[in-house]
């Protein structure tokens, strides 16, 4: 199963919020840290205040920050909110479904229990474990003096 980049990117900005608590941060400096595309974190980011994972702060000297302690903040919850309903084959989709077996084969109870087993695995994690390598992790990104270097 493959989460969506959308998803990937939401996780990457609270990981980089995480990190940087006390402080306001922006999106272009998250951009950066990363390497992607500003645009696509505008939207991210969006998504991530209306589901109050972040808090937004605009004018002069605005912001993003985390809404919640990271310890607050369940992994499993983040990806149900940017992922939406898990749909790891086409007859999991009942408008899009033109598969001739569906509901006679036994794949889509085994999917589905596959995936409410990645969800339930998500969800013993929060943000604070995410970040548990904090040095190691704003030495990758080029946080507090630390040489960036690029991975994803």
């Amino acid at each position: 199963m493959q989460l969506k980049v959308y998803t990937d990117y939401s996780l990457r900005v609270l990981i980089y919020l995480a990190l940087r608590r006390g402080r306001l941060v922006n999106i272009a400096e998250i951009a950066q840290a990363y390497g992607i595309s500003r645009n696509h974190l505008v939207k991210v980011v969006h998504n991530l205040a209306r589901g109050g994972f972040v808090r937004s702060h605009r004018g002069k000297g605005g912001g993003i920050e985390l809404a919640r302690e990271p310890g607050a903040i369940n992994v499993g919850s983040v990806v149900r909110w940017a992922e939406g309903p898990l749909r790891p084959a086409e007859c999991f989709d009942a408008e899009r479904n033109r598969c001739v077996i569906a509901g006679a084969c036994g794949l889509t109870a085994v999917l589905r229990e596959a995936a409410d087993n990645f969800l339930a695995t998500l969800d013993h994690y929060t943000l604070a474990d995410l970040v548990g390598k904090r040095a190691r992790l704003s030495r990758s990104l080029g946080i507090d003096g630390g040489e960036r270097r690029w991975a994803n």
